[in-house]
């Protein structure tokens, strides 16, 4: 399985219903082409590197993705947001060959976190000893 980050960078000016909807429409364009949403992050209003078209501000928007390698088809959704122009830049990543290489597992074979008690967890205080 190979794992993907996709991230891509929204015109400010668009409204945040229009950013939704593209989100959505994104996220329907990879699940139609045989790949999986592991997670979405929306990183809202941020300021660019540089500026793109005089702008200097972006609505970030995040995913981690997974698919088989023949099923997932990038190419199609990077051409699709090619045409949009309401998407400033976009970048994807295939990122499971450095998770291969760090020795850790895949986001989607990662167990789940479990939440632990406040009662069970350790003290949270530095050294157990408090100063007068």
């Amino acid at each position: 399985m190979r794992t993907y980050e996709l991230m891509y960078i929204v015109d400010p000016r668009v409204p945040d219903e229009e950013v939704t909807a593209l989100t959505e429409d994104v996220k329907g364009l990879l699940t139609a082409k045989g790949g999986q949403v592991v997670r979405e992050e929306q990183w809202g209003r941020r300021k660019l590197a540089y500026p793109i078209n005089k702008l200097k501000e972006g609505k970030y928007t995040l995913f981690y993705l997974a698919g088989e390698p023949g099923e997932l088809s990038i190419d199609e959704v990077e051409f699709r947001m090619r045409q949009n122009d309401n998407i400033l830049r976009y970048l994807t990543v295939r990122t499971d060959e450095d998770y291969k290489r760090a020795g850790m597992p895949l986001p989607t074979e990662a167990p789940p976190v479990e939440e632990t008690d406040d009662e069970d967890a350790p003290a949270a205080s530095g050294g157990g000893e408090e100063e007068e």
